[in-house]
């Protein structure tokens, strides 16, 4: 079929509901899910048979072609038959490399469903795990295809009572992912059983797949898979039990359309009136009703600028529309509407609620911007901030090699950013020098290499770990005076709690909904404030500003300068200008001056932020470094080396296994330790090593190092050492 006669299908079915689907593919890196992508572009009609597998259709970038890894998430509307009745499967293709992580969790906002691939050797990993979490947090179910079977019989020739018993494991496995991270509503019904066609067998590789109502009634059993192998017939296989068709058919069947998945979606993931126009046209996914539209990956086109993709959750998103952006403030005219195909844009004049699309025009469109109908901006509010499970902890200084290219490098630089959020772009205000700083080492090679595709050639230090500053135990009180000593403040500074931490960091002080965690977080919170109006100030590290005082009209006309004093101290702490982390900023007394010009913003703020760093400084400070958690697959013969490696890298053996042919080592490694770790762990094995790792926590430096750490980062700054 015609790519321009799909696009026209496509629009037809657009508007009815029930027809649609928005799902993504997850799972951990190397399982399959670009080369199952390109199995269901081949049974769309869209990608040669042939080719499947070995073109990687949806991965357009030069880096993902030669990496052999998806880096950007891609997406493409498919048509699918089922029962005479034609659906719509929007999918999107996401990253399974940890370091784009960030792009997985935008990308889970614009979907309803997801297909999470999982490798029947190497079973449930790390990556599979995060990602699951992910989607289950923003509400989007899962089904469960369990690729590579042909590696369970022709290189394991496993019996098909040890491939059922494999099998079983890793479904069991599966659900009690679904059991810890899914929310108590959807726990039961979630789960995913062989029986019902919610969990899909076969081999993306060789195009073949089946559920169990499938293969029931075409009268197989599995020992008849087994003998198509064992006699070299995989044509045939594909003919009997295509891929896409197993895929697909259960997409349609277990998957929610968006009439569905809206009406459990929005109350998690939008916090204005579900009474409102807008929240009644969004849970009813209503074409007429105000456009609401969520922003989940802007990229840069070299002609059309930014062009910005996501939801539809109500209304029709038109060409010439004026519209509003509720986060940079500003109203707008879209100037195309377009619908993705892979690596390129079809043009429509508009497409209804319910549906992914891509527009163009806005200039100040960044990734999780709403766009609501014109006349609709005060009476809405934003989509809640999407939240990331990872953050950028790795650094690195960078400039041009011509010093004349600096202000491209920095306009080029703002550009990558505005294309991935989880990439921050800073300047070090004692140097002068330009910080990229990126969730791991390939996060920041590729985004370098995207900097000298637009034609800017850069120089770049080593990569450098982040840190975070914080105390043990109670700090002050201190009494701390104004420059002009007329002003004075007394506060103390604490650890703040851990589960109070979680709950900041994680954004759950506003999911109104989840009455559990507003029970225990009132419950834990009671030991820090009388009354809310006690809490300041949260910032974004996870800092809470708290004041005891008494409240009167010169302390109310100076709150906004403490605050700004908080923030201040907390980006950049006393120990070696790392960000500050975790910590209760308790001001007990704040005395300003009658006269305004005397309590000014310039003694209250650096007042305040001196407060905070005697406090610190006054009892245990210390420092945090970043964890990746790590697991590593590799030959038993090479596992005494691996471990011999991860042992001279302040590692932590969490568990080690064996599954098949391979172990695997689960770990945790300091961040500051990885660097260099690829290059010893090929060597050390041979290059018969895999591994992943993800970021986990932040924990305290041994006490024999914290030293040392700060005098090199002080270093580094500019900074007395002393």
């Amino acid at each position: 079929m015609a790519k321009r006669r799909v696009v026209e299908e496509v629009l037809k079915i657009m508007n009815k509901k029930e027809q649609i689907r928005n799902i993504g593919i997850i799972a951990h890196i190397d399982h399959g899910k670009t080369t199952l992508t390109d199995s269901l572009l081949a049974g769309a009609g869209l990608l040669s048979p042939t080719l499947a597998g070995q073109v990687r259709a949806l991965d357009y970038m030069e880096e993902e072609q030669r990496r052999g890894i998806t880096i950007k998430t891609a997406n493409i509307s498919l048509l699918h038959k089922l029962e005479n009745k034609r659906y719509v499967i929007n999918l999107v293709d996401t990253p399974g490399h940890v370091d784009f992580s960030g792009k997985v969790t935008r990308a889970l906002r614009a979907i309803d469903g997801v297909v999470v691939v999982v490798d029947a050797v190497e079973e449930i990993m790390v990556q599979t795990e995060t990602v699951t979490r992910q989607a289950l947090e923003e509400r989007v179910k899962p089904v469960l295809f369990i690729n590579k079977i042909d590696r369970l019989i022709k290189e394991l020739k496993l019996s098909p009572e040890k491939i059922k018993e494999k099998l079983e494991r890793i479904i069991q496995n599966f659900n009690t992912l679904i059991e810890n991270f899914g929310e108590t509503l959807f726990k039961k019904k979630w789960k995913v059983k062989p029986e019902d066609g919610s969990v899909i067998f076969g081999s993306a590789l060789h195009k073949w797949g089946f559920t169990i109502p499938i293969i029931n009634e075409l009268g197989l059993k599995f020992k008849d898979i087994i003998k198509y192998y064992q006699e070299e017939n995989i044509n045939e296989l594909q003919e009997i039990l295509p891929l896409h068709k197993a895929i697909l058919s259960a997409v349609v069947k277990h998957l929610p359309n968006p009439i569905m998945a809206q009406q459990y979606r929005i109350p998690k993931i939008w916090h204005g009136s579900l009474e409102s126009e807008i929240g009644q046209a969004m849970l009813r996914c209503d074409d007429n009703g105000p456009m609401m539209f969520c922003v989940t990956k802007v990229v840069i086109d070299p002609h059309a600028k930014l062009v910005a993709t996501g939801r539809i959750f109500s209304g029709t998103i038109k060409e010439g529309q004026e519209v509003y952006l509720l986060n940079a403030k500003e109203s707008c005219r879209i100037q195309q509407v377009g619908m993705y195909m892979g690596a390129i844009r079809e043009i429509v004049k508009e497409i209804p609620a319910g549906n992914i699309a891509a527009i163009t025009g806005p200039e100040r469109i960044r990734s999780g911007e709403t766009v609501v109908e014109l006349g609709y901006e005060t009476k809405s509010m934003p989509f809640e901030e999407i939240k990331y499970i990872t953050e950028p902890v790795v650094t690195l200084t960078i400039e041009p090699e011509k010093p004349q290219y600096l202000p491209r490098m920095v306009e080029f630089l703002k550009k990558l950013s505005i294309q991935d959020p989880n990439l921050l772009i800073s300047i070090n205000e004692e140097t002068g020098e330009y910080l990229l700083s990126g969730i791991g080492e390939l996060h920041l090679e590729i985004a370098i290499k995207e900097l000298e595709k637009l034609g800017v050639e850069v120089m770049t230090s080593q990569p450098i770990v982040v840190y975070r500053e914080t105390i043990r135990t109670q700090g002050g009180p201190v009494i701390v005076n104004s420059i002009n000593e007329l002003n004075s403040v007394v506060l103390k500074v604490e650890p703040l709690d851990k589960k109070i931490l979680n709950f900041l960091l994680e954004g759950r002080l506003t999911q109104k909904e989840d009455k559990s965690v507003i029970k225990i977080l009132t419950k834990k919170m009671k030991p820090y404030f009388k009354n809310t109006e006690q809490i300041w100030a949260i910032e974004k590290h996870g800092n809470i500003l708290i004041y005891e005082g008494e409240i009167n009209e010169e302390i109310a006309n100076v709150k906004n300068s403490v605050i700004t004093g908080f923030k201040w101290a907390c980006e950049s702490g006393p120990l070696c200008s790392e960000p500050l982390r975790g910590l209760k900023v308790v001001i007990q007394e704040l005395k300003v001056h009658k006269n305004p010009e005397l309590r000014d913003s310039s003694q209250i703020i650096p007042m305040i932020k001196n407060a905070i760093f005697k406090a610190i400084l006054a009892d245990n400070p210390t420092i945090l470094e970043p964890i990746y958690k790590i697991q590593i697959r590799t030959p038993p013969e090479t596992m005494k080396n691996v471990l011999s490696v991860l042992s001279q890298r302040r590692s932590d053996i969490l568990n080690i296994e064996h599954r098949g042919f391979d172990a695997f080592i689960t770990a945790t490694i300091p961040v500051g330790e990885s660097f260099g770790l690829a290059a010893e762990l090929r060597s050390k094995t041979s290059g018969r090593a895999f591994w992943q790792m993800q970021f986990s926590s932040w924990e305290e430096l041994p006490e024999n190092i914290v030293n040392q750490v700060i005098n090199e980062v002080r270093k580094r700054k500019g900074m007395r050492v002393e």
